[in-house]
């Protein structure tokens, strides 16, 4: 697949003001720069992050109130429910709320509503149960911006809301007797990108202080919260580049047993950063409620025993692998059904449907199937009597606006500007395809069909020093907004060392003037014909370390490579 290079402009003049105050390599500077850190005091900030830079949470909008209902519901003896959403950011949201209040106090709950029997975000069932328990107060977590007549519905059985949401809330408000969501308007929180972890985070930043607790009560969940920001893909900047910076260093040096657990299995000895978090956690907690029931995740998230963290993590580690089973076997039934389907390779949209596929991958394969045809995705499935499915977006193309102006064939959809979920009747898929490729193929731009790199800078082989690559990792945490730093060499030379490693790999060693560098390419073996040319090339890459042989050395790790044009 073609890509577009975007090499990103910089400011001479701020990259130059900046060198001279910190006085490192101008090439980092000018990144910095290009990140919005722009003066000593910002990379201060950036570079060294504290605890103390954490916003006052009764900044937030409705802070007082949702501190006060609490207070009120231990006065009065109340019990109280922790709602949340089943996949990570959930999951760990409830988990914190919930440690923070039980010890605290004895009446509390927590919920997690079941995938395909309830659907995402606050559900009736829930409610009804809350009403069963005797329950007159839900702290709904990630979920209930947008639950109107839900929270209405409970009002009515004399049950509370106070909802901890970060989704972008409608005109209309839910009647919760506080709403803690820094989107909405005349909120005046100075940070706009929490998770919903880290928005409850700040609720028990506010009870701990209003009840005079030590710190430690609501930091001791940092890894929790970490664990939110790197699954729920958040930007890494600001307030979550704190919460980030601190969790990971938690996570590495004491997590709590569940996520001890996770590790343990997943037999990582290295030392965790957001990616590996992405890839290793998020992937086993989100299983639960893809294969079978998210509770799982909260009790590993709480247990406080590691035998038995670690037999909960065993039960979510075989979701894990039915799910990655899942998902391999139905993306490669629905890649060989569009490889089979010639009018459907000149298509702008793809969209499959079988009626065996699983419900809970059909949004993991979506993402698979754009790695091999870039464009909009659908994967539908038959749920019961109705099919369900979930889309994915490429680049720059508003996915949301595109199923929403199908939706004469819809019985129900929803999502946001990359991804989206719907359900329709079985008679309304062939006019769905078809309205579905007449929208994307009439509003889509034709560069949003090719895949983007986005390169921060041009260097050159020597400029890769000890000095060079400390400053980079000096960056992490790596996220949406801060990622790691991507470089295009031009004019190397490959020197007759490179190979094929597993069938899909290359393993390659390059040349510049009179440096020499190592170099990985996952899944590139098909431009190791590039390689063998023994034509100048333009590579882009970032930079990582290799460990082999007990010996530990810089490699670049690479993206894409092309001939060299003068």
């Amino acid at each position: 697949m073609q890509k577009k290079w975007n090499i990103l402009a910089s400011n001479h003049s701020k990259t130059q003001t900046l060198f001279e105050v910190l006085k490192v390599s101008k090439t980092l500077c000018a990144i910095l720069v290009q990140r919005g850190i722009d003066d000593f005091e910002k990379a201060k900030q950036y570079f060294r992050p504290q605890l103390a830079g954490l916003h006052s949470p009764w900044l937030m909008k409705d802070m007082e109130k949702a501190v006060n209902r609490i207070l009120k519901a231990f006065e009065q003896k109340e019990k109280i429910l922790v709602f949340g959403d089943y996949d990570v950011d959930g999951t760990t949201s409830v988990a914190t709320v919930y440690q923070f209040l039980i010890h605290i106090y004895n009446e509390v709950a927590y919920y997690i509503p079941h995938r395909y029997k309830e659907g995402y975000g606050v559900s009736k069932m829930g409610i009804d149960y809350a009403n069963e328990q005797g329950i007159t107060l839900i702290i709904s977590l990630d979920c209930g911006i947008k639950s109107i007549e839900l929270i209405d519905y409970a009002q009515t059985l004399g049950i509370d809301f106070i909802v901890c949401d970060h989704h972008l809330p409608d005109a209309t408000l839910p009647k919760a007797v506080a709403i803690l969501n820094a989107k909405q308007k005349e909120c005046n929180y100075p940070y706009k990108e929490l998770c919903g972890c880290g928005v409850g985070f700040k609720l028990l930043q506010a009870l701990a202080e209003k009840l005079q607790l030590p710190a430690e009560n609501y930091l001791q969940y940092l890894d929790l919260v970490a664990t939110a920001i790197a699954a729920d893909i958040v930007p890494i900047t600001g307030e979550n580049r704190i919460l980030a910076y601190y969790g990971i260093k938690k996570v590495n040096e004491n997590p709590c047993p569940g996520i001890k657990a996770l590790l343990q299995l997943s037999a990582i000895k290295k030392e965790m950063h957001v990616t590996n978090l992405v890839f290793v956690i998020a992937p086993r907690i989100n299983a639960a409620g893809r294969m079978d029931d998210a509770k799982k995740a909260v009790q590993l998230f709480i247990e406080q025993d590691i035998t038995k963290a670690l037999a909960i993590a065993e039960l979510l580690h075989s979701d894990n692998t039915d799910r990655r089973e899942a998902d391999a076997s139905i993306t490669e039934e629905a890649l060989a059904m569009l490889e089979a389907n010639e009018i459907g390779k000149t298509k702008k949209s793809t969209v499959v449907y079988q009626p065996h596929w699983h419900k809970g991958v059909v949004g993991i394969v979506a993402s698979r199937l754009i790695e091999t045809y870039y464009r909009p995705t659908v994967v539908l499935t038959r749920s019961g009597d109705l099919v369900s499915g979930s889309a994915r977006s490429v680049t720059g193309f508003n996915l949301y606006e595109a199923v929403h102006a199908c939706k004469e064939h819809l019985i129900g959809y929803g999502g946001h500007f990359a991804a989206a979920g719907m359900t329709l009747l079985p008679d309304n898929v062939n006019p769905f395809i078809q309205a579905f490729e007449q929208v994307v193929s009439s509003t889509i731009s034709p560069d949003s069909l090719v895949p983007e790199i986005i390169i921060d800078a041009e260097i050159k082989l020597n400029d890769i020093t000890q000095g060079f690559f400390k400053l980079i990792n000096q960056m992490e945490p790596f996220g949406p907004d801060n990622m790691r730093p991507v470089f295009i060499t031009r004019k190397v030379s490959e020197t007759g060392f490179s190979k094929i490693v597993k069938e899909q790999h290359v393993r390659f060693v390059l040349k510049q003037g009179n440096v020499i560098m190592n170099g990985i390419g996952f899944n590139m073996a098909e431009k190791f014909t590039l390689l063998q040319m023994d034509e100048p090339v333009d590579i882009v890459y970032t930079l990582e370390l290799n460990e082999w042989n007990n010996e530990t050395n810089i490699q670049l790790k690479m993206i894409d490579v092309k001939l060299s044009f003068d």
